[in-house]
This record gives C-alpha cells, sequence and structure tokens, in this order.
C-alpha cells in the first residue's frame, strides 16, 4: 500500500507522541520516526546521507557552544549561595509590607535569573531559602508556594535563557536579540508577580501578614550583595547589546564571571567545581540530544510537507492572525499542561514557523510568546516541573496548595500574553537599538 507523503507525516507525528507518553526519551522519540519516516519516503541510502549532514553540521555548529558556557553560568552562580543574600535584600526593603516576603521571593527571583538562567534551579533555590520563611512568618502555603513558582518561571525568559537559545537555533533567528528581547517583558512580569501578591493580600489580608521593619541603614548596606549580579549582568549582556560580545563570547564571559564571583566569595572548592562540570556535561548532553533529535525530526516534516500545507490552509482561512495567534497559544496551554515544556517547543516550531511566517508576525516577538508559554507550562498543573521541584525542596507543602499556588500566578502571565499581543514593542523596542 503506498501512502501519501502527508499521511506517513501524520503517521510519524502520531508514533513520537506515542513513544512520549511510554516515557521513551524525548530526543529518541523525536528522532526514531523522523528516520524510519525519511527512510520510508526516500529510500536508505539518502537518508543516511542527509541525516549524516543534517546531525553533523549542527552538532558542530559555533552557536550551539553558547549552550554549556550560560549552563556553566548558571551552575557557578548557583553554588556562589547568592540567592540566599538576594532575598535578605528584598526581605529587608519589602518585608514590612503584607505580603512583602512573597514579593521578595519575586524580586529576588528575577535578579537571580538575570545571571542564572535556569527555571529549576530558580525554583529549587527559593523554595528552599524562602518558601519556609514565609511559613514561619505565618504566609498562607498557597502565596509562599506561588510566589516561588512565579519567581522559579523568570529564569527562562530573562536573559540568559537556554530557551531563547534553542528556539533560535530551530529558526535561524538571532540569539543575541532574542535574549534581549526578553528584557523588557521580563521586567513586566516580575512587576506583574508582584501585584498580583498586592491584590491577594488586598483582597484577603492573612494571606500574608507584614513581618518586622529594618532601618534604612540595614536596607542600604544590603544592596552590595546586588553588585554581584548587576556586574554580570551588564558584563554578559550589556556587551552582547552593544556589539561587544557575540552571543557565544558573552556566555564564555559569563562563565568565567561567574567563576570569579564564587572563588571571591569563597565557594569555588573542589567538589563545587566537579559538581558544576559534571551537571553541566549532563544538562548539555541532554539539551544537544533533543536538538539534535529535533533537526531530524524536521528533516522529515519537510519532506512530508506537513507544515507547508497547514500554513496555506490556514492563510486561506477567512480568520485575522490576531485569532490564529491566540489559537496557537491555547494549543500551548493545553501542551504545556500534558507533556515537558522543552519538548513542547522542539516539536511545534517545525510545525508552525511556516504559519507565523505566512501570517507576517515577527519571529523575535513569537519567540518571547513561547518562551512566555514555556514559563506557564513550567507550573501548569499536573506536569509543571516547578510544582515538583518546590515539593521536592519543601516537602511540608502539599501538592493541593502548590498547585492553588500555581493557577493563582498564571493569570499575571495572561495579562503578559495580552500586552504583547497589543504592544509587540513591549519585546522589539530592544533589539531594534541593538548594534
Amino acid at each position: 500500500m503506498n501512502l501519501s507523503v502527508e499521511a506517513v507525516g501524520l503517521i510519524g507525528l502520531v508514533c513520537m507522541f506515542v513513544l512520549m507518553m511510554a516515557r521513551v526519551p524525548i530526543a529518541v522519540a523525536m528522532s526514531v520516526p523522523g528516520i524510519l519516516g525519511a527512510w520510508y519516503l526516500r529510500g536508505w541510502q539518502p537518508m543516511i546521507t542527509v541525516l549524516d549532514t543534517v546531525v553533523w553540521s549542527h552538532s558542530a555548529s559555533y552557536t550551539l557552544s553558547t549552550i554549556p558556557m550560560f549552563v556553566l553560568m548558571s551552575e557557578l552562580i548557583f553554588i556562589s549561595g547568592i540567592a540566599g543574600e538576594l532575598f535578605d535584600v528584598f526581605r529587608k526593603w519589602m518585608g514590612a509590607l503584607r505580603g512583602g516576603l512573597a514579593m521578595a521571593t519575586v524580586g529576588a527571583s528575577s535578579i537571580f535569573a538575570a545571571a542564572c538562567g535556569s527555571s529549576v534551579a530558580g525554583t529549587a533555590t527559593m523554595g528552599i531559602v524562602a518558601s519556609k520563611e514565609m511559613q514561619k512568618a505565618g504566609y498562607s502555603n498557597t502565596l509562599s508556594s506561588g510566589a516561588v513558582l512565579a519567581g522559579g518561571t523568570l529564569g527562562i525568559l530573562i536573559p540568559p535563557s537556554t530557551a531563547f537559545i534553542v528556539y533560535g537555533m530551530l529558526t535561524e533567528e538571532s540569539i543575541g536579540r532574542l535574549l534581549i528581547a526578553g528584557i523588557v517583558p521580563g521586567i513586566v512580569l516580575t512587576l506583574l508577580y508582584m501585584l498580583t501578591v498586592y491584590g491577594a493580600v488586598m483582597i484577603k489580608p492573612d494571606l500574608g501578614p507584614a513581618t518586622q521593619r529594618s532601618s534604612w541603614r540595614d536596607r542600604i548596606a544590603s544592596l552590595r550583595s546586588i553588585l554581584w549580579v548587576a556586574v554580570l549582568f551588564v558584563i554578559v549582556i550589556g556587551g552582547m547589546y552593544a556589539g561587544l560580545f557575540s552571543p557565544t563570547e558573552a556566555a564564555g564571559v559569563g562563565a568565567v564571571g561567574a567563576f570569579v564571583i564564587a572563588l571571591v566569595r569563597g565557594r569555588m572548592t573542589w567538589s563545587n567545581l566537579l559538581a558544576s562540570l559534571s551537571n553541566t556535561v549532563r544538562v548539555t548532553g541532554f539539551l544537544f540530544a533533543i536538538i539534535l533529535g529535533a533537526f531530524i525530526l524536521n528533516y522529515f516534516l519537510a519532506i512530508t510537507r506537513l507544515p507547508a500545507n497547514l500554513a496555506s490552509f490556514i492563510s486561506g482561512l477567512s480568520w485575522s492572525p490576531v485569532a490564529v495567534m491566540v489559537l496557537i497559544l491555547l494549543l500551548y496551554l493545553i501542551l504545556g499542561a500534558t507533556m515537558d515544556a522543552l519538548a513542547m517547543v522542539v516539536i511545534t516550531i517545525p510545525i508552525l514557523l511556516p504559519t507565523v511566517k505566512a501570517l507576517g508576525f515577527d519571529l523575535i516577538w513569537f519567540g518571547v510568546m513561547v518562551v512566555v508559554m514555556v514559563e506557564m507550562a513550567l507550573i501548569s498543573p499536573p506536569v509543571g516541573m516547578g510544582c515538583f521541584v518546590l515539593k521536592g525542596v519543601n516537602p511540608s507543602l502539599s501538592m493541593a496548595s502548590i498547585y492553588r499556588g500555581a493557577l493563582l500566578f498564571t493569570l499575571p502571565i495572561f495579562v503578559l500574553l495580552g500586552l504583547l499581543l497589543a504592544f509587540p514593542d513591549i519585546a522589539l523596542w530592544l533589539p531594534r537599538l541593538m548594534r
């Protein structure tokens, strides 16, 4: 029986999802249908030749080295112990307010994200440092859980961000512009998270009582702890923005800067260094495997013409581009609640990219929208990774409280998506000013 190329493409996608539901590793679940489908459509020898070219050309890409450098930077910042001091800074400035500790958690997470770039690390660190402090102060478990989860998501939006790098690799967009595009939306979302805390405690004051007020002297003295992250952020992201570094060079500079910070702070022991390098290799290997698997799947989908046919079909509809974008966001909302966030990106981008281009959307802007949806996926029940990380570091929190807190802080994410739809320059203003 001769199947059409489109039918082969659909069968391949179904097989991929079946493999994923069977808990087969994501890279394997994407690669196997891609390889077998290409073999069926093109034959063995052409498939081997093309796959060899695809895997080799992308694995030897200089741009790909950005990932291990930023991951190493994140690991070194994590061991430097800065996160606890950042929380203490914001606690002294905001603790006297109702909900102040929850706001402090969000604020500290946003600064930590500017040097760490890992949502999992941000959630784990603040889960240890902040959630127990809020429990001691009489905070609701729902509000404290939500604040930690919300703050953790900022690690994937505020640069450096591996999600932007993966998106840039898949779409061949400028990684530097993508990273810069996340700055203003990250600041806006941080403020929206704080407003959510403020609104919650205004409606129900016992959710987050005020704590002891700090003196102005202590507040000003505490700001010294932010200087480490501020200097590193200015050097890495500012240098990239000014055109002094490429993204890869900026990642290397950031890793060296994070090493120096950990060394100066007395946290650079041999065991910590080896742990950082080991985690970097593990995370990088995981990401590289997924990216290469995605490129294999991309090739298969390209020869089945599924993405092009989908773009032609949607372009032929009478729907407005905004309506189609809302539909795409709803698709991400459903997928984010049911599957791994990174897998969601690498699977959907090859399929949706021709449609997004045909509708005339800016791909840098769309990258920000996708990363914001990844943020939501990280805290969306029932499979939000952030929820399980928080439960792991603070077992005293019930999953019911964690899920309620997560749902509360999806509201500001929806608000940010609406703002980005209405005002795309929130994401595009800074990239347009880059040299």
